[in-house]
Order: C-alpha cells, then sequence, then structure tokens
C-alpha cells in the first residue's frame, strides 16, 4: 500500500498560498520550504489547481501549469530537470542559452498564463537552478518552488526568496510525522513491496526519471504497473511524454544506498544501453548518458565520451567537463581527451595541472589542424594561469611557424592580439585585431578573440564610436564563455564614458545575471557590476560584490583577479576602511605584472585612494597624476581622462591643461564635465563647482559629485 504521508492539505494553507501567487510581479509565487513528510507536494499541487481555477474563473483564461521535479540523479546533467521542457540552442553562448530555454520553457505564455511548480528545487542541477530564477526575475511565470529544508540548496534557489522574488512559506510536518518516522516508513515500505517493483525502484535509483518505455523494457510493463499501483512510482504525462519518477525521492536513494557499487555497474550498464538505442538530439539526455557510462562496466565509445565532455565544458559546468574528459583520458590518452581536461582545469584556474596535461603531447606527431587544437589552450594557459607571458608569446609564435593555412595563422593572431592588450600594448594589440577581422578566412574563433580585444582596447583608448561594431562582431561569433565579459567591461567602459550610468549599471546585471554560477564566470560578472557601481559612488555594495569575487579570482589566473583588488581596495580606501585597502592594495601589488598590465592605471588609482584614506592628500593627488600619465603613455586616452578627474577630486588644482587636452581626443559627456570640474576648482569658483555636482549626480557618479560639492563649499576633499 502508498504510504500516507500527511493528511490533504487544508484550505487555508492553500488559500495562503494561492493569495501569494496573485501577488505583485515582483514575487510571482511561493516557496515552500520544510521537511520530508510535511506535504510540500500535496500543497503546491492543490494550490496550482486552486491559482489555476481562480484565474479562468475571473480572467476567463486557462492557466497551464507546467511541472519540474528535481532528482539526485538529474542534478549531476546541465538542464537535467528541464530537459523535456526546453530546446536548448547556442550552448557556445551562456546567456542566449539561457534566454533560448526561457522561451521554450514559456512558449507564448507568461506571468498568469503559467504556472511552474519546480519540486525539490534542491535537487536542481546549477543550470536549471538559474533558469528557474531568471523565470521569477523577469516574471515570466508563476512559481511553486518546494525545497527540503535541511539540505544543500543551491543559490539560485536561496536567491528566490533571499532576493524577494518569492514569498518562502515554511511547511511544518503534522504532530508525530517527524523525520524518523519518516525513515521507518521509507524502511518498511521498502522492505514490502515485490521483486518487481524493487527491481522498477532500482532502474530509477540510478536514473531517475525513466521514460516509461524504456523502464517497461529494462523491467516489464507488470512490474511498472504493480509500482504504479503501490504508489511506488508516479508516471509524468506532462509535456515530455510518459516520465516514471519515484514516489517519493527517498525512495530512489534509499533503494541506491541498499546496492553494491557491483550492482550500480550492473544497472548503469543496463541503463546505457537501452537509452543509446534511440539517440537524443538533447544535450541534457546525451551529457545524461555520459554519466551514467562513467558508473557503468563499458563506458561510452570514446568519441561520444569527449564529445560530452566538450559539451558540458560550453555549458559551462568545468566540473563536469574535467570528470568526462579525466575519464576519457585514462581510456586512451589521446590529445582529444587532453583538450577539454585541460580547458577545463584551466578555467578553475588549476594551470599547472592544464599544463601537464597538455605538455605530454609531442607536437612532431600533429596534423596541422590538432596542432592548433593544441597550442591555443597551451599558449593561454601560459599567459595567465602560469604568469609566463614571455614563454606564451614565443610559443605562439613557434606554433604560428608550423601552419601555414591562412584561418590558422589569424587564429593565432587573433590570441596574440589578446595577449598585447592584456599587456598593455593596446595600439599593437587593435592592429593585429582588425587585421583578422578584414581577413575573410578567418572563423569563429579569431573573429571572437579580436573582436573582443578591439571593443575593449577602443574603449580604454577613448575611440568610443567604435566599441560597438567590435562587440557586435564578438557576440555574433561562438566564443569560449568567459570571453563575454572582455566584451561587457568594453561595453559598460564606453557607457561610463558616456555619462549613462544606469544602462551601464543595466548592461553589467545582465552579464552577472546571465552567468553561470560556477567559478570563475560569477566572480567575473561580479566585478563587471562592481566596476559600475564604483563609478556610482555605491561603495557599500561594490565591496560587498567584489571581496568574495577577489577570493575566488585569487585562485585563478586571470587578470580579473588583480583587477577585483585594485578595485577592491579603491572601494575600501573611499569608505575610510584604511586596513582593509592596505591589505587590498598589498595583494593587487603582489599579484600585477604583465598578464593584467593593461590594469596599471587602475592600481596607480587605488594607491591615490588609499593614500587619501590615510589623509596624505599631496601623496593621492601625485598617485593620480602617476596613474593618468602612465594611462596616457600607453594610449589609454579615456583611462587617463577618468584618472586625471579622479586628480581634480582629490584636490588637483593644475590639472585643467592635461584634462583639457586628452578631451579633446575623447569626445564623450565626461570627459566635458571633467574640464569644466577641473577649470573652476583652478580657480575657486564655487558656483561653477556646484554646477559640476549637479551635472555628476545627474550621470549617476554620485560620490565625484559629492567630491565636486564639498568643493564648492570649501571643504576639504575626499
Amino acid at each position: 500500500m502508498p504510504i500516507e504521508w500527511v493528511a490533504a492539505p487544508d484550505e487555508a494553507s492553500v488559500e495562503r498560498i494561492t493569495t501569494a501567487l496573485a501577488g505583485p510581479a515582483k514575487q510571482s509565487g511561493v516557496a515552500l520550504v520544510g521537511p520530508d513528510g510535511a506535504g510540500k507536494t500535496e500543497l503546491a499541487r492543490a494550490a496550482a489547481m486552486g491559482f489555476s481555477e481562480q484565474h479562468q474563473s475571473e480572467k476567463n483564461q486557462l492557466t497551464l501549469i507546467r511541472w519540474v521535479t528535481g532528482t539526485e540523479s538529474n542534478r549531476a546533467v546541465p538542464f537535467g530537470a528541464l530537459h523535456h521542457l526546453i530546446d536548448v540552442a547556442e550552448i557556445g553562448k551562456p546567456a542566449a542559452l539561457l534566454r533560448a530555454a526561457r522561451d521554450s520553457l514559456t512558449r507564448g505564455r507568461g506571468g498568469d498564463d503559467l504556472i511552474l511548480v519546480v519540486d525539490d528545487a534542491h535537487e536542481l542541477d546549477d543550470l536549471s537552478a538559474t533558469l528557474v530564477y531568471q523565470l521569477a526575475l523577469t516574471g515570466a511565470a508563476r512559481l511553486i518552488v518546494t525545497a527540503r529544508a535541511d539540505s544543500a540548496i543551491p543559490g539560485a534557489v536561496a536567491a528566490l526568496w533571499t532576493d524577494d522574488l518569492l514569498t518562502r512559506i515554511d511547511v511544518d510536518p503534522p504532530a508525530g510525522a517527524g523525520a524518523d518516522r519518516v525513515s521507518g516508513l521509507i524502511d518498511g515500505f521498502l522492505a514490502g513491496v515485490a521483486p518487481g517493483v524493487r527491481e522498477v525502484l532500482n532502474n530509477l535509483a540510478v536514473a531517475e526519471p525513466l521514460p516509461k518505455v524504456d523502464l517497461a523494457a529494462l523491467t516489464c510493463e507488470e512490474a511498472v504497473a504493480d509500482a504504479q499501483a503501490a504508489g511506488a512510482v508516479w508516471i509524468s504525462d506532462r509535456d515530455g511524454g510518459e516520465l516514471v519518477y519515484a514516489g517519493h525521492p527517498r525512495y530512489a536513494a534509499a533503494a541506491r544506498a541498499a546496492l553494491g557499487s557491483d550492482a550500480i555497474a550492473k544497472l548503469c550498464s543496463a541503463v546505457v544501453a537501452q537509452l543509446s538505442q534511440h539517440p537524443s538530439d538533447h544535450v541534457s539526455d546525451r551529457l545524461r548518458l555520459a554519466v551514467l557510462a562513467l558508473d557503468s562496466d563499458a563506458g561510452q565509445p570514446l568519441n561520444d565520451a569527449v564529445a560530452a565532455a566538450t559539451e558540458a565544458l560550453r555549458l559551462g559546468d568545468v566540473k563536469l567537463a574535467e570528470r568526462l574528459a579525466r575519464a576519457a583520458l585514462e581510456r586512451s590518452g589521446e590529445l582529444a581527451a587532453r583538450l577539454p581536461l585541460a580547458t577545463a582545469l584551466g578555467w578553475q584556474g588549476r594551470g599547472r595541472e592544464a599544463d601537464t596535461v597538455l605538455a605530454a603531447v609531442d607536437p612532431d606527431q600533429l596534423s596541422q589542424p590538432e596542432l592548433m587544437a593544441w597550442a591555443l589552450p597551451r599558449a593561454a594557459n601560459q599567459f595567465f594561469m602560469l604568469d609566463e607571458p614571455e614563454r606564451a608569446m614565443a610559443f605562439l609564435q613557434t606554433a604560428r611557424n608550423r601552419v601555414s593555412a591562412p584561418a590558422a595563422r589569424n587564429t593565432l593572431d587573433a590570441l596574440s592580439a589578446t595577449f598585447a592588450m592584456n599587456a598593455g600594448n593596446l595600439p599593437r594589440a587593435v592592429a593585429i585585431a582588425t587585421e583578422v577581422l578584414d581577413s575573410p578566412a578567418s572563423e569563429d574563433m579569431a573573429v571572437a578573440w579580436a573582436a573582443s580585444t578591439g571593443s575593449l582596447c577602443s574603449a580604454r583608448m577613448g575611440r568610443l564610436d567604435e566599441v560597438e561594431p567590435f562587440a557586435g562582431r564578438a557576440l555574433a561569433a561562438e566564443h569560449p564563455g568567459l570571453l563575454r565579459f572582455t566584451i561587457g567591461l568594453g561595453q559598460t567602459t564606453a557607457l561610463l564614458m558616456a555619462g549613462d550610468l544606469p544602462r551601464a549599471a543595466d548592461l553589467a546585471q545582465q552579464f552577472t545575471d546571465f552567468a553561470e554560477l560556477q567559478q570563475p564566470g560569477r566572480a567575473i560578472g561580479d566585478v563587471l557590476l562592481a566596476h559600475v557601481l564604483l563609478a556610482g559612488g555605491d561603495f557599500a555594495a561594490a565591496a560587498t560584490l567584489l571581496s568574495p569575487a577577489a577570493a575566488a579570482l585569487d585562485r585563478t589566473g586571470y587578470s580579473w583577479g588583480p583587477l577585483s583588488l585594485m578595485l577592491l581596495a579603491t572601494t575600501l580606501a573611499q569608505q575610510g576602511d584604511i586596513a582593509g585597502a592596505a591589505k587590498a592594495l598589498s595583494r593587487a601589488e603582489s599579484r600585477h605584472g604583465t598578464k593584467s598590465a593593461l590594469f596599471a592605471p587602475e592600481l596607480g588609482l587605488a594607491r591615490a585612494w588609499s593614500r587619501a584614506a590615510r589623509r596624505d592628500m599631496p601623496g593621492a593627488i601625485t598617485a593620480a597624476r602617476d596613474a593618468a600619465k602612465m594611462a596616457e603613455r600607453g594610449g589609454q586616452s579615456a583611462v587617463a581622462l577618468r584618472a586625471w578627474h579622479d586628480a581634480v577630486r582629490l584636490g588637483d588644482v593644475h590639472a585643467a591643461d592635461p584634462l583639457a587636452r586628452i578631451a579633446e581626443g575623447v569626445d564623450c559627456a565626461i570627459g566635458t564635465i571633467a574640464v569644466a570640474h577641473a577649470r573652476a576648482l583652478a580657480i575657486g569658483d564655487a558656483a561653477a563647482l556646484g554646477a559640476v555636482a549637479d551635472a555628476l549626480a545627474a550621470a549617476g557618479m554620485h560620490a565625484a559629485a559629492a567630491d565636486a560639492a564639498a568643493q564648492a563649499s570649501g571643504q576639504p576633499p575626499g
């Protein structure tokens, strides 16, 4: 007999949830949080039906109810819980991927027309959790989410209520329905089921859900029917066909715990063999098969295993990519397996391990396409992760001498443009990037590297009208996920110079919202947003983002790491945290080098504001001037303009001439305001300083506005 977990949901509880569902768009649903046996699923089902009936009665519109159930086995696979409801496209572009998945899930419906019930959300994979968060954030659907209170809940799921997107409702179990009782009921139930029913649960223990037709082939139709009748399973016929789930998540977990490793391997092998008979076009299904094969006796064909590792990498799941690629490498030792493994290790900041994986290859044994595939990640790893830029550039040139195809040479040149940019040689970087982009032989990877380089260089050089054309070409090309943040920094920098902080903040937030939750993407997205917040003077919010981001990026070789520390030092200094700023500045100086030379002016400004926090105003002005001159020598005119303006904010009365000279070549709103600020300060014109303060405030630069207002009233800077 099925376990009677809880009594039917009481009308008051259902009414409370239905009322919360009908709340404002910002709170587009409810999160039911409680222990097993509390009745969360039944409450969710009753509330969804109640809201649908009420909506149809009041507005004569049908509300579609879609149901998603998180499972332990699906948590290992990107979009594992939602694969039957969404179409995944453009998997090389995570932001586009999530938007496409969201659009396919809603399918023209939204708001009150769609309720998405996410049962056992604590078992969602990161991409599924992020997609659910996006649905709540945009108000694209009404949501009912259930989660077990004592479990490790994914960050994006917990953020549903901590960010006030959903109303959290804690669901307490009925009297006497504690954890011990639940465990006892489960053990007793499983001990009493028929052998055929237990076989059905054993298969679900390694892969849940399973299509009914496949589960019947693995067991028999009678066993599946008996399992359903006994309440051991339930069958969903929503959207994706008949999928079989365990009657309760704990059934599958308990069944797996009772199986030995040999039995699990045998079951996985059988499931893989069955599912392989009808290959799926859905990437989640392919990855799920690859994960199951890892625990099986036989494994997948090597080409399929390598392809799965590459797909996991392109979806941003670097840990799954590492696991799949490492297993493939252990079986073959071939280059095809080394490439995704080295990339996954490098993206996690494990550069030495990645270099070891790639160093085992003999380049003399490689074809030209293989040489390209091997040389690109190795050079990038040497430059960024190993902090060996000279070695990387020499290696890249050696690789270029070995290839003859124009497309291959263009791709290597595009990477060298990225190296030149990060090393601070922006004119050379733009020259190389332009040649690559002008060549009809350039392939997507070359276009992405070259155009993203052109976008950021143009922004920092003050060639602001060139930023968006470069960015457009980069975004249109397929590229590694993290490269989009380089594009984003170019775009937001241009918007900051235009004095359009609201648009800059919105754009940075989009990059952050759609960033993969796994590091380092999350941290880099936070740095991008913090850069805009710092310009606006929201130091508390910027510091909240930068502190954990800097800690996460500290373990990687990305130039974003030193930049995060530079921005953190500046932020803390402007908050008056002398000790915190000094610590962050010291860390930034120790980690700064050729690979982050692009951001040397930011390091100088961090020194300036740190000195200002200690009330060393002459030293602060000198440091800001040095940063401005350094930026100008490197061709970073827009950065030089901002640095001179910081010097003015700090009280430099001699900055008007250099600012005016630079502003002549950088046509932007902030340049005009900065020149006016410098001239007003030089002559002590209080009225003009007040007007500058108003202009800066209107542009959203509130800290700079406060500095100008203080100068207008004769107060000391800072």
